[in-house]
């Protein structure tokens, strides 16, 4: 689904997904059996991370090349520094707070078709991507592997960013350009919602 209704349909899965209490974020449940599957479902289990490695791929996507293969392979790369970091539990700033706050700029960054040097949206997506890492890196189970774990997150962060950019590539289509931008709005209103429930 292309176009209009295809950003309208989005829109509609991501405030369906935040009324979803379960969904809302992949951060409640730390006990979970571990290894590499663990940490493959870890991602998809958050409407915060999803939404965020989603808007990844699809900015990447309406940037253009070199951007489109940049983001989805550093936000990753850094995402596992990140995990590591929570794993030996090294001070940080509030996670939540800052996985909410990258859905927003994220979203807002697609809305509003923002194009930034190349080097300061690399850096504003690995900043986020420490963030998420963190969060998983913290709450990995205490049975689990962390390598298997940690391989488990990175390779379903990277899916992820490919269906985001399979989505973005709806530019290609006519009035795909404002339907996208249609749909980072929709992931910076959930964003918006995410850190509303944080309060």
């Amino acid at each position: 689904m292309s176009g209009p209704r295809g950003a309208a349909a989005l829109a509609a899965f991501v405030a369906i997904a935040c009324t979803w209490p379960r969904a809302a974020f992949a951060h409640a449940e730390s006990g979970a059996a571990g290894g590499f599957a663990s940490g493959f479902l870890h991602p998809l289990a958050g409407v915060d991370h999803v939404l965020a490695m989603l808007a990844v791929g699809m900015w990447g996507a309406q940037l253009g090349a070199p951007a489109i293969w940049l983001l989805p392979v550093a936000f990753p790369l850094v995402m596992s520094l990140g995990g590591v970091a929570g794993i030996l539990g090294l001070p940080m700033l509030p996670i939540e707070p800052g996985i909410a706050l990258s859905v927003i700029v994220l979203g807002a960054c697609i809305a509003l078709a923002q194009r930034p040097p190349l080097w300061l949206a690399g850096a504003l997506v690995s900043a986020f991507a420490v963030f998420h890492g963190y969060a998983h890196g913290t709450e990995l189970p205490a049975q689990a592997g962390a390598v298997a774990y940690s391989a488990g997150f990175v390779l379903a962060t990277g899916l992820i960013h490919v269906a985001g950019i399979a989505i973005g590539l709806v530019t290609r289509l006519p009035r795909g350009m404002a339907a996208l931008r249609a749909a980072g709005a929709a992931i910076a209103l959930a964003g918006v919602a995410i850190a509303w429930r944080l309060l």
